[in-house]
């Protein structure tokens, strides 16, 4: 890795084999301790609740003050590793992400776990899109590098999973605290060994969009805040109110900026595309999805099931493994026809299956009422996660391939938190009412002292409790079906998928490419066709969507203009 010679000798070839697997363990295991952390968290979710005193609507800012930073910063971080150099700004990442893990694990109070998981979603935004460019850097063009990405985004796909089982084995085992406590042993070898195994990247010129990362994170943020606030204190409360005209603001300012920046974080032409404008959407609307039902059965099946954490984690490990086939299935059917009709099903399947969980009550069992819809959820949206990741990358530039998937992987992250929110407002204001029905029904039949409880807590106990909590999340999940649907939508009348399209998945040349390569027409505008359209330079500044002399169907100058 760290030479060349023009006939290498065997010995140097094993090193170097050696030296590369090394590197891409370091890589790997960044990239599986960010992604796990979502879910290794969810399982511990009822026990810091009891800990720390959080309401179940204050408890989903566990989940939502690190996806917010994540996602909102999730582009500024792989502009970082661009300009400073990727190892520097990877190792500064996994290291923040240490330290504010270990922050986490120490608290005392709820709001210091809240901050403690914000700069956690810091340091990830920073390692992980600097994690993936560093594989472009460390590994040559070809099998080696393909390999490489083959492994990386099989650590991502399983990083639920293996977050779900270990999670449930520290929670039971331990305390949930080693949920956070178990990323400092692994990040500080990762840190060490870094500078050992991969090489520093040149540096590139350009400015950081720090005013358009810090406006459009914030902006979020207080519209989630907003929501979940009127689920406590109503829609008509002067902070939810000043919340939601806050976000506005900023959030227009952030499209303000980077309208007209040069160099900005979210490029906005990428949306002038409808099948990648409608990837988006759809990433957003089902990643409410996907997050409320982690979040919402976790609840329930440790709360009114009375799961173990261990248990709750090997509950969810079908919903992994039914992903990842149903993602298997989808990447080598969908040459044949396309990604639209794996969008169009795969959004109805997850509407069915968030469907069928509203029937839950406290009744149910897991075999009986869970496993199911859990399955058919499952599956559908690993349909997703294939054919939205090839729409959101399709026509675009090679070196703008990178920022296509950064924006929608934020947009997962951002979408879900937003969608958690509004699920989380839709949960507190069925439970409340529910509450109403069974206060009575509980001071009518409870002992004294449950009753005496009740009054040090204003927490219902089970059954009563189990009614209240089992009414919201069933409210939740009717919600959450309605994100479902509104994707398939999107995917039926937004999504095109043209000849050419299918064309460049089953590895043939698109009619403008073959027309071209018969002519020798090289020039500067090259191949495009629709979707498959893009920018002659990659260089170049991104056109402006309001400039005439742009081509609204292909995002480029138009000729004779």
């Amino acid at each position: 890795m760290t030479g060349s010679h023009a006939t290498p000798t065997p010995t140097a070839t094993a090193d170097d084999r050696h030296r590369s697997g090394l590197a891409l363990l370091v890589i790997a295991s960044c990239q599986l301790m960010v992604v796990l952390d979502v879910t290794i968290v969810n399982i511990a979710l009822p026990h810091m609740q009891k800990d720390l005193g959080f309401s179940t609507e204050n408890l989903s800012w566990v989940v939502n003050a690190y996806t917010l930073t994540f996602g909102g910063l999730l582009l500024l971080g792989g502009r970082l590793g661009d300009i400073l150099g990727r190892r520097r700004v990877f190792i500064f990442g996994v290291l923040l992400f240490v330290f504010a893990s270990l922050l986490g694990g120490l608290s005392q109070e709820g709001w210091q776990l809240l901050a403690a998981r914000s700069l956690q979603g810091v340091g990830g935004a920073i390692a992980s899109p600097t994690a993936l460019s560093l594989i472009t850097t460390t590994f040559r063009e070809g099998p080696e590098r393909n390999r490489a990405f083959g492994v990386f985004a099989g650590v991502s796909a399983g990083g639920s999973a293996i977050g779900l089982l270990a999670g449930g084995m520290l929670v039971e085992w331990l305390d949930w605290r080693w949920v956070l406590f178990v990323n400092v042993p692994i990040g500080l070898l990762i840190a060490f060994a870094t500078p050992r195994f991969i090489p520093e990247s040149e540096r590139r010129p350009g400015h950081f969009d720090v005013i358009g990362a810090l406006t459009s994170t914030v902006g979020m943020v207080l519209l989630v805040y907003g929501f979940i606030r009127a689920s406590e204190d109503g829609w008509t409360d002067g902070l939810t109110l000043g919340s939601f005209a806050a976000a506005v603001v900023l959030l227009a300012v952030f499209i303000m900026i980077e309208r007209g920046s040069k160099q900005p974080i979210t490029p906005l032409w990428m949306f002038r595309d409808r099948n990648r404008a409608g990837s988006y959407a759809m990433m957003l609307s089902l990643a409410a999805a996907l997050f409320g039902m982690f979040f919402f059965l976790t609840l329930f099946v440790q709360n009114v099931l009375e799961f173990s954490p261990l248990r709750a984690g090997l509950a969810f490990l079908p919903v992994s493994a039914v992903i990842a086939v149903s993602a298997g299935l989808t990447s080598q059917l969908l040459p044949r026809w396309g990604p639209k009709p794996f969008m169009v099903v795969g959004a109805l399947l997850a509407a069915t299956g968030l469907g069928w969980l509203t029937l839950t009550d406290v009744h149910s069992s897991y075999l009986g009422s869970i496993l199911g819809p859990m399955l058919v959820f499952g599956f559908g949206m690993g349909m997703q996660f294939v054919s939205l990741t090839l729409m959101a990358v399709s026509g675009v530039a090679p070196k703008e391939a990178g920022a296509a998937s950064g924006i929608l992987n934020a947009t997962q992250q951002v979408g879900g938190s937003l969608g958690l929110s509004i699920l989380v407002t839709t949960f507190g204001t069925a439970s409340r009412n529910e509450a109403t029905d069974q206060v009575p029904k509980f001071l009518e039949e409870a002992t004294p002292a449950q009753k005496l409880e009740f009054r040090r807590t204003e927490v219902l106990p089970s059954p009563w409790g189990a009614e209240v909590l089992t009414s919201g999340v069933s409210s939740a999940f009717v919600v959450a079906a309605c994100f479902a649907v509104l994707a398939a939508l999107v995917a039926l009348f937004v999504i095109q998928v043209r000849p050419a399209d299918l064309a460049r998945l089953q590895g043939g040349a698109t009619p403008l490419a073959a027309e071209a390569e018969g002519t020798g027409d090289g020039g500067a505008d090259g191949p495009t066709s629709g979707a498959d359209a893009t920018r002659p330079d990659p260089d170049a500044p991104s056109p402006d969507p309001d400039d005439p002399r742009t081509d609204p169907d292909t995002d480029r100058p138009t000729k004779g203009l």
